[in-house]
């Protein structure tokens, strides 16, 4: 019998959810005859109008406003007309014909048009009535929903519908004029002649106000929008960062967090750590956003190598209310990229390019030859062995390994249409771009079309993208890093200049340089069989960090498609109701090719090398469907609703397999059996395994297979009502159903109001109040990001790989169970949220504030396991409950506004308190549970999470100083009082999260020139500096090892004089440091131009010249390389680089 919950089963419901979505199909029939007989009613109204002395044009308002008819006439004809009006349940004839007794005008009834004219004049209703439609987008083919289309000198006029189209019912009036309007766009007079349908294209103001959320699902104006949301224009991120677009969506958005990987220096492709709102999980992973793009979900890394210039415009999702759509994946956020397409019109070029120039900043101090030879002399005197394996040089490592990187990106685009029917836009991209540390390089090369069609009387819409990309990526070995730092500045890179090492090589010298191709490296006796190779590198020992970056070649290539195709339906005869359809896919396939040659200086590496591959392949696929019904009642109250009901359906699938193998060097004198590089035995014709010398012959082959899928199933719908367009009420629910669990279902509703308060009427008369808005929300949102598919199910690893078999048992293979969970579930957001939007004088002077408490519940975490609970000292589980709370302030200022100059400035601040509240799941007897992710030495932990902490806190010992503020070696405070040092006397000190974040830009414009910046803090995020630490232990011993080789040290450890290395001086709070900041992050100088080159028969280049200069400074009390580390945890070395970026921007 199959186990049911609430009734279902446990497979994916189809039937239920095919009555339901016929329920709401019905309701949209149901709706649609209300509207047809909307016409009939409003003629038929009774009304009842006492007015005194009023102004015709403010009785007619009323009349419209109390009916669902529109009137249509000239002002100048009406101004200065005034009636007076008593009438009660009268009807609407009886009520014009009351005000128009006397007066020189006349009306004539055209369906729900009323036409006011002079009396004498030809009246509309002895000509036909016509119907206009259209749509209206902006210069990049986006549409433009919530614009107003009027005719010229009347109050008759429409509103566009979210994709920017309209529907306008007139007199057929020679000379008719129309004016299509929209905030931050200039007004457009059109004059439609014969023309019945029209397709408009505004231009921007010089400063353009964001007023459209985008939402994936829904496209509403801001004013309009119930939910937490802030959408930027790809215009204004790429005056903040033109080639780095996290970093300049950080700039706009106070609640983002974007924390570069210290690794960028050696890998320039290496993601950040992305937050918003603080983090709602302990996995680092699973704190990321949800990226949709045109519709469609990607991945990060989609998003870091997505090209810029194709990118319209991106809206951030925050709150519950707003995110609750995509239910499972919107816990942590939405980010929201609409990518460009074509237009109507002329055929437009455009070329965009930019060279960086990025320099190392900041390096370790460490000890020069100099410094260091004292201190071995200090230690071990000049008659020592550790005195004599001093080289003669003076070697700088940290130079050595880094370079000025040179990188370069262009993008070439070629956008109009074919006919009026088939926008495009196709473009081609190429980015190279080096790190700061020698070999590292990144190239990639894209290109991208986008088709736009419109069918069937502009009743069906298709979007069709596709983008291709290749890309090559050459790693640089990290570890250089840390090699360069240690390494002993006496040696020469190239060679062996003391006395011991001449001594201990004797004539084996130049054959064990010529082995490691020329570079020094520390030696230890050979155990090959090859005569060649006596000596080989001690593994114990500071690598050469050039041998690390030149004798290891890493090289990835990928290739990857991303397509989409969007339809979008009015349907005919009942355009109120819209059938949308998108089908996406994400397909990538990389391989990795790795040789290490002989020389490389690695205890598994040296002499054997090792050569391979390792690939990976990604699809994922997903198909999203829904119906919407959009309707404005037009009714004296201006009633709108719109409702939308669908399905979605994804699939993700990952396959890896990789083969690795070494070669026995050519002097090799072992025998035995040959093999291939998979581990196979060799056999000659007869079938027997071959055997011999295995000089030139595979060594330790091994190889592995892995494939993976899981599956998103959802039903989801959304409901909007909007009252007199003011008050804004939106719900949505989302059914997840997720193969990652056993119970596979899993419901998150969401309720949010608006009020526009700014439009009651007594504000109305505040002059200086522009905007006014107060939000409400509420919602919930799921997580089931375990980065394991099977989690919940039984599943076994064979063993593989030459030495993993077992013969006492058939032919050797064992099958290891794994870790499963089989009560694994949902983890589960739920928000509350309090938003006030305002604006005075004209928006001058805007900003929000955004109140938010976020619960989560049942939190995923790879945890540790209780003893003899399961097969692995680790598994995922729910253990527990984490909150945040918080405050979103921004500010935006126009502090200047003419015609030569221009300036705003803009603010945000964010405090966010993040608490855990429960973890009954994973620590029943109160202890605290580690973060096994980050880990000191072998086994010792750092970060853990306790209720009542924040999460992942440092939980360390006190460290004791003397009355002068200095550490006392080996000294910790008692804190429990018992008399020792134990467990007992750790204590949480201090976390690495942020609680306040702050960022300043501003821009200023005087005529063609541009000058911005943009500052940014973190205040209260504190870093364990574990590279002080470890470096602290100077002892003889830890400067000249037990075998035989010597490690450099900071001038601070030297300072210092400690002796030991005890595990409680590893873990205390003398190691935790206050790492708040300032950075500067950007500062950029631009010059617009245009009609360059013009002539008669050309408009001439029109376009931007730039430079930007990237991580220009930063005011901090922290020593280390950078106080922004990712996860408070500082053990990298790498230098973030200073940069220059040189850009241009031509339109042809």
């Amino acid at each position: 019998m199959k186990k049911k919950r609430n009734g279902r089963s446990g497979k994916l419901p189809g039937l239920r959810k095919m009555v339901l979505m016929m329920k709401l199909c019905v309701f949209f029939l149901f709706a649609s005859f209300l509207s047809v007989a909307a016409n009939g009613y409003s003629q038929n109204t009774r009304l009842s109008l006492m007015k005194q002395n009023a102004s015709v044009i403010e009785v007619l308002t009323e009349i419209s406003q109390k009916t669902d008819m529109q009137f249509l006439y000239n002002d100048n004809e009406l101004q200065g007309i005034q009636v007076n009006v008593s009438l009660k349940n009268a009807t609407l004839y009886e009520m014009l014909d009351k005000i128009f007794a006397g007066l020189p005008l006349s009306y004539s009834i055209l369906d729900s048009v009323i036409v006011i004219s002079p009396k004498g004049k030809p009246l509309p209703q002895a000509l036909k009535t016509v119907t206009i439609t259209g749509q209206i987008k902006d210069k990049d083919g986006n549409p433009l929903p919530g614009a107003t289309v009027r005719i010229k000198d009347t109050q008759m006029g429409v509103v566009s519908d979210q994709d920017g189209k309209f529907k306008l019912e007139v007199g057929e009036i020679k000379d008719l004029m129309l004016q299509v309007s929209f905030i931050g766009y200039k007004t457009q007079t059109v004059k439609p002649g014969e023309q019945r349908v029209l397709y408009i294209v505004l231009e921007e103001e010089a400063q353009k106000m964001d007023e459209v959320v985008v939402t994936g699902y829904f496209t509403k104006t801001k004013s309009s929008y119930t939910g937490s949301a802030v959408t930027v224009q790809a215009e204004e991120l790429k005056r903040i960062s033109p080639t780095n677009l996290f970093k300049a969506l950080q700039a706009y958005e106070p609640s983002l967090q974007i924390v570069e990987n210290n690794e960028y220096g050696s890998d320039p492709n290496k993601l950040p750590e992305i937050l918003i709102r603080g983090k709602s999980s302990f996995e680092g992973k699973s704190n990321n956003p949800l990226f949709i793009m045109d519709g469609y979900e990607v991945d990060m890394q989609k998003v870091f190598d997505f090209d810029i210039e194709r990118i319209k415009q991106i809206t951030i999702l925050k709150d519950a209310s707003a995110t609750a759509i995509y239910g499972s994946r919107g816990s942590n956020g939405v980010i929201i990229i609409t990518t460009k397409k074509g237009h109507a019109g002329d055929v437009k070029v455009s070329y965009n390019g930019s060279v960086t120039l990025g320099w190392k900043k900041k390096t370790i101090d460490v000890l020069d030859a100099a410094g260091f030879r004292d201190l071995i002399r200090s230690k071990w005197g000049e008659d020592s062995d550790p005195y004599r394996a001093l080289g003669t040089a003076d070697t700088d490592w940290q130079d050595l390994i880094y370079q000025t990187s040179i990188s370069h990106d262009h993008n070439l685009t070629v956008s109009g249409a074919v006919g009026q029917a088939l926008p495009y836009r196709v473009s081609a991209g190429f980015t190279d771009e080096q790190g700061i540390l020698k070999t590292s390089r990144f190239q990639r090369a894209t290109a991208s079309v986008t088709l736009t069609p419109s069918l069937l009387n502009n009743h069906l819409n298709i979007t069709l993208n596709a983008k291709g990309m290749y890309a090559k990526n050459r790693y640089a070995d990290g570890s250089a890093v840390g090699a360069a730092v240690n390494m002993d500045p006496t040696q020469s890179p190239y060679g062996y200049t003391s006395e011991y090492h001449r001594n201990f090589f004797g004539d084996n010298l130049n054959q064990t340089l010529n082995n490691f191709h020329g570079y020094f490296a520390w030696p230890k006796s050979g155990n090959y069989s090859d005569p060649n190779w006596m000596y080989t590198y001690n593994e114990l020992a500071t690598r050469n960090p050039l041998s690390v970056l030149n004798e290891k070649n890493d090289v990835a290539h990928s290739r990857e498609f991303i397509g989409s195709a969007d339809f979008d339906y009015k349907v005919h005869g009942f355009e109120d109701l819209r059938l949308h359809a998108t089908l996406g896919a994400d397909i990538a396939s990389g391989k990795q090719n790795t040789d290490i040659s002989p020389a490389y200086q690695s205890n598994n590496d040296s002499y054997y090398g090792s050569h391979g591959w390792e690939r990976i392949v990604k699809r994922n696929l997903s198909l999203s469907a829904y119906a919407q019904y959009y309707h404005d009642f037009n009714d004296a109250h201006q009633h709108h609703i719109d409702i939308m009901g669908g399905y979605e359906y994804q699939r993700f699938y990952r396959g890896t397999d990789n083969n690795y193998w070494g070669i026995y060097g050519a002097g090799n004198t072992k025998t035995g059996t040959y093999v291939d590089h998979y581990g196979k035995p060799l056999v000659d014709a007869n079938g027997n395994e071959i055997t011999g010398s295995l000089a030139g012959q595979i060594y330790n082959p091994s190889m592995k297979a892995y494939k993976t899928e899981n599956y998103l199933v959802s039903f989801f719908g959304r409901a909007n009502w909007s009252f007199m367009d003011r008050y804004y009420l939106t719900a949505t629910v989302r059914d997840d159903g997720s193969s990652r669990f056993k119970e596979h279902w899993a419901w998150f509703p969401s309720f949010a109001f608006a009020w526009k308060a700014s439009e009651e009427n007594k504000l109305k008369e505040i002059s200086w109040l522009s905007d006014l808005k107060l939000r409400l929300g509420w919602g919930m949102t799921g997580q089931q990001d375990v980065n394991n598919d099977y989690a919940w199910i039984p599943t076994y690893t064979r063993n593989q790989g030459t030495g993993a078999y077992y013969p006492a048992d058939g032919d050797g293979t064992l099958n290891r169970p794994d870790n499963y969970t089989p009560d694994l579930k949902w983890e589960t957001t739920t928000t509350y949220n309090i938003g006030l939007d305002w604006g005075i004088l004209d928006q001058r002077l805007t900003g929000t504030v955004d109140w938010y408490y976020r619960k989560t519940t049942d939190l995923l975490n790879y945890a540790p396991t209780q003893a003899l609970s399961a097969f692995r000292n680790q598994a995922w589980q729910n253990i527990g409950t984490l909150s945040n709370t918080g405050v979103e302030v921004t500010l935006s200022w126009k502090a200047i506004q003419t015609k030569d100059w221009y300036w705003t400035i803009d603010y945000n601040f964010t405090y966010n308190r993040n608490r855990i509240d429960d973890l009954t799941g994973a620590s029943s007897d109160g202890l605290p549970v580690p973060n096994t992710s980050i880990v000191i030495g072998t086994d010792k932990y750092l970060e853990y999470n306790a209720v009542g902490n924040p999460a992942n806190s440092f939980w360390v010992y006190q460290q004791a100083y003397d009355k002068n503020g200095k550490a006392i070696e080996g000294a910790m405070v008692d804190r429990n009082g018992d008399g020792k040092i134990s467990q007992e006397d750790r204590y949480f000190y201090k976390s690495p999260t942020p609680p306040v974040t702050m960022g300043l830009s501003s821009r200023l414009e005087y005529k063609n020139w541009d000058l911005g910046f943009t500052l940014r803090a973190n205040i209260g995020n504190y870093v364990f500096d574990n590279i002080s630490q470890g470096f602290k232990n100077v002892s003889p011993n830890a400067l000249w090892a037990s075998s035989n080789f010597m490690c450099n040290k900071t001038a601070q450890a030297v300072a210092d004089d400690w002796q030991t290395d005890d595990v409680t001086s590893n873990l205390t709070d003398r190691w935790i440091h206050n790492a708040s900041f300032l950075k500067l992050d950007n500062i950029t100088l631009g010059y617009s131009f245009a009609s360059l080159f013009k002539t008669s028969g050309w408009h001439g280049l029109s376009g931007r010249a730039y430079a930007t200069a990237s991580n220009v400074f930063t005011i901090t009390n922290y020593d280390g390389i950078d106080p922004e580390v990712f996860n408070g945890f500082d053990y990298n070395l790498y230098p973030r680089p200073f940069s220059v970026i040189l850009g241009l921007n031509l339109n042809f």
